[in-house]
């Protein structure tokens, strides 16, 4: 169902690929619009029990796109730095394939707590807080992983 990837020797093993998803900071998500053109936007996000979470306005473009049509892509690359003498870049890097769907308002501030976790982990109170008085204003979205590959260039 999944191409293969071109580079072979580049290829990473599924533990550094999940490595990678834990320590990057940000992600691309890419879905596709009802006009048929993808969306490509850059987000925060958490890998936890084997999904991908972020989180999103109550309403919006990356909702919509995803309620027309729940397969997406997310991306990363961490790590990475120009090598101009060699006309190349180091890197590391993740493509995610699967299926995106809202979580339920009973489980949604548990990720979020764990985004206050990864991206404020000095303010965990505080991040409660936030969480407590926004909640209602903001969606999780999971992404169910069905194929995952990485890459590096080092």
């Amino acid at each position: 169902m999944f191409k293969e990837m071109r580079r072979n020797e580049r290829k990473l093993k599924l533990a550094e690929a999940i490595e990678i998803l834990k320590n990057c900071d940000y992600g691309i998500l890419s879905t596709v619009g009802d006009n048929g053109y993808p969306y490509g936007v850059p987000v925060n996000y958490i890998y936890f029990d084997t999904s991908i979470y972020l989180h999103c306005a109550a309403s919006g473009c990356k909702l919509d796109n995803i309620k027309n049509n729940d397969k997406v892509s997310f991306s990363v690359v961490c790590n990475a730095s120009i090598l101009p003498d060699r006309f190349s870049t180091m890197y590391d890097s993740v493509i995610i394939f699967g299926k995106a769907k809202e979580v339920s308002d009973s489980e949604k501030n548990k990720y979020l707590l764990e985004l206050i976790k990864k991206y404020s982990p000095d303010y965990i109170q505080k991040g409660s807080e936030y969480i407590k008085n926004s909640s209602s204003r903001v969606k999780v979205i999971e992404i169910n992983i069905e194929h995952i590959s990485g890459k590096a260039n080092k």
